[in-house]
């Protein structure tokens, strides 16, 4: 089996790096990113990183033509930004990887998707991947992610996508750093009553959801499944659990989520009217941090054979013994 795994040098690809490397039915890994970065490099014999941009068309057909699997990992993930971004980014490389794909006779492509095109602004709780999605995404980046997926399920290629939600764990540089800074700049505080529950995801876990796509049978292809640690937890303790290993006091003061909400909204439409540059706050990064989100993962678990074996507090744990040395 020879994969091409787009995203390779981001958190999620050097932790898929590792875990595939170990299977032994797994001869070869075309690992693609923009920048190798120290902290998410993986030397093995089986690893062949080839650096480039997915927006280019040849690029892509001289990776995938090396593959016989596509582990599909790369995005512009981020609250705000102008939708033709988003769209190059998310879209387009989308549609290079699978124009490749049938010309190469690609066996199975699985896509790391997201869960936040489920976000509609409430509190939501149990979440089925069949349950009826927002008539209007929240952002750019849902609004493409969910266009990847549409022309991924179009295409007539196998394919298994996957939509993990907030990962954590050893070589995040997203969900607890972002958090870590807001805290550093004094910006952190209590968004709503602080009791909203929500689930994580190990990105351990998540590389055995794709370890696990890979392999699945015929019963298991075609399909999306949501990937979670399946133990809810109450996010405002568990973030002021990691500050507080690392040292930290958390400002436990509290403001009511429809204050922050409008604030945002006005950000927002002050950005739109003049340079676009992302507000320090946006109505979609609030309602993150003030709604409860829940998924159902009984779907992964009957036709993947998922079964996270990495608990939240052990991915935590992780996360700030990596997090000391490195930052």
């Amino acid at each position: 089996m020879k994969i091409l795994l787009t995203g390779a040098t981001g958190g999620l690809g050097f932790r898929t790096l590792e875990r595939l490397i170990e299977n032994p039915k797994v001869e070869k890994i075309i690992a693609t990113g923009r920048v190798i970065r120290p902290t998410h490099f993986v030397e093995n014999s089986k690893v062949n990183y080839q650096l480039g941009n997915l927006e280019d068309a040849d690029f892509v057909s001289q990776l995938v033509e090396q593959a016989d699997y596509i582990v599909h990992a790369a995005a512009l993930s981020s609250p705000w930004g102008k939708y033709a971004e988003f769209e190059k980014a998310n879209v387009f490389t989308m549609k290079n990887l699978i124009n490749a794909a049938k010309k190469h006779h690609i066996k199975r492509f699985v896509y790391v998707s997201t869960p936040s095109l489920y976000f509609n602004g409430q509190d939501r709780f149990d979440v089925k991947e069949s349950d009826p999605l927002p008539t209007a995404f929240v952002n750019a980046y849902s609004k493409t992610k969910y266009e990847a997926e549409v022309a991924l399920e179009k295409s007539g290629i196998p394919y298994v996508t996957l939509r993990p939600r907030a990962l954590i764990g050893r070589g995040d540089t997203i969900i607890m750093p972002r958090l870590i800074r807001a805290f550093e700049e004094g910006k952190l505080k209590i968004i709503g009553d602080g009791k909203n529950i929500v689930d994580l995801t190990s990105l351990a876990n998540v590389a055995d959801s794709i370890e696990l796509s890979l392999f699945v049978g015929d019963t298991g292809l075609y399909q999306i499944y949501n990937i979670t640690n399946g133990e809810p937890v109450k996010l405002w303790e568990t973030i002021e659990k990691v500050l507080s290993m690392l040292g930290h006091e958390m400002n436990k003061k509290k403001v009511p989520y429809s204050v922050v909400k409008f604030i945002s909204q006005i950000m927002e439409l002050k950005a739109k009217l003049t340079n676009y540059k992302e507000p320090a706050l946006t109505t979609y990064g609030a309602g993150i941090l003030a709604k409860s989100f829940t998924m159902d993962i009984s779907k992964a678990k009957t036709f993947l054979g998922y079964s996270p074996k990495v608990s939240t507090d052990e991915a935590i744990d992780e996360f700030v013994s990596w997090y000391l040395v490195e930052s």
